[in-house]
């Protein structure tokens, strides 16, 4: 049994933290007590602390007494706390979606000796995972990953709810889009490229340009098409695109009765309520992953694996914090039974291409009902 310290109790976090404590000691954190307490009294045998990420010198203080730090604080301070984690010579699994470059951190952590796999959800996480282990097996030129996490109950006008911050969701429709087009880096407004796709037990939902491809632009520039768009029911996008026109996003101070106001945090607000996403609300996450290229045999192949889940009413667990947060415990679980021990700091796909970490990742996930479906043709 390992000590694993848990830094973020959210939706995905405290899921995690709930996972990981079937077969270690678990220490869940946050800088809000209430949320602690809540856990705390749902799931006895999980220990919490309060802490704060900001605070370097004690956050780096309690990360030391573990074997292994799960980081799950909001993106905006995922960076520096991944950043502070290395400096504290601790190994990590990190789900905090910061924006930043996370590769800016390897040399940090190879002079630590210390091992952080990044990006660790569904997508970016497990996209990546069956594209490393795909481009050991053929030589790509395409790679399409199509997301979404969707509520199972529509409501006018988005048809939308959040399973995290609305201010990042805000974050995908404004952050300008980059794919990789015949070897070219493209990089396009988000919402834009709008196409309707079909999808079983769902229907038809409109995908559309976002900057989800993140260190595969970097990690596998040999692939000459990737592209990642993000999926929404129908008529979602047009009415994000008046509020984004309307500039309702923007974060210039605007004059309302004599006081400054960013018009992002008076939008955040109201879509908090909006787009809140009440406990044991049924949801649902879809995926499509599809490459293709060479195979071994030297003919065109098109592999595809889709991803269907829903909210766990045994447990009550949310599709989201499922496919998010047990991809991230995967990996940890994968990592502390020693199946990946290479210093530095490791995308997914870097860690995908080794078949016994796929083959483990996979199982993993299928134990707890959560299935990804193969099916592949000759092009």
């Amino acid at each position: 049994m390992k000590q694993i310290i848990v830094l973020g109790a959210g939706m995905v976090g405290s899921a995690m933290a709930i996972d990981l404590a079937k077969n270690h000691k678990v220490v869940l954190t946050d800088v809000n007590p209430l949320v602690l307490e809540k856990i705390k009294s749902d799931n006895p045998h999980i220990e919490t602390m309060v802490l704060d990420a900001t605070n370097t010198l004690v956050l780096q203080s309690e990360v030391k007494k573990h074997d292994l730090v799960i980081n799950a604080v909001p993106g905006f301070l995922g960076f520096e706390t991944l950043k502070s984690v290395i400096e504290a010579g601790m190994n990590a699994i990190d789900i905090a979606f910061f924006p930043e470059n996370s590769l800016e951190l390897d040399a940090l952590a190879k002079k630590h000796q210390v091992t952080a796999i990044v990006d660790c959800g569904v997508a970016p996480g497990m996209d990546n995972i069956i594209l490393g282990y795909y481009n050991e097996k053929m030589k790509l030129t395409d790679f399409e990953c199509l997301v979404g996490g969707l509520p199972k109950t529509k409501k006018w006008p988005f048809s939308y709810k959040a399973p995290f911050s609305p201010v990042d969701v805000i974050e995908e429709y404004t952050r300008p889009a980059r794919y990789v087009e015949h070897g070219e880096e493209v990089v396009r407004e988000a919402l834009t490229d709008c196409e309707y796709v079909e999808f079983d037990k769902v229907g038809t939902l409109e995908s559309f340009n976002s900057d989800g491809l993140r260190s595969i632009i970097y990690t596998m520039p040999h692939i000459p098409n990737m592209k990642e768009k993000t999926l929404r029911y129908p008529g979602h996008v047009e009415y994000v695109k008046v509020l984004k026109s309307s500039g309702f996003f923007s974060e210039d101070p605007i004059e309302v009765k004599g006081q400054q106001l960013k018009p992002l945090d008076m939008t955040s607000q109201i879509l908090f309520k909006e787009w809140k996403l009440e406990a044991e609300e049924e949801e649902l996450t879809v995926m499509r992953v599809t490459l293709s290229g060479e195979n071994k045999d030297g003919h065109r192949e098109e592999v595809v694996y889709n991803l269907h889940d829903e909210y766990c009413h045994e447990t009550k667990t949310s599709s989201m914090a499922r496919t998010t947060g047990y991809t991230a415990t995967a990996a940890a679980n994968m990592f502390l039974d020693g199946l990946f021990a290479e210093k530095g700091v490791f995308p997914p796909e870097l860690v995908g291409k080794h078949e016994a970490c796929f083959n483990y990742m996979m199982g993993y996930l299928k134990e707890r009902n959560i299935h990804y479906i193969k099916s592949s043709r000759l092009l």
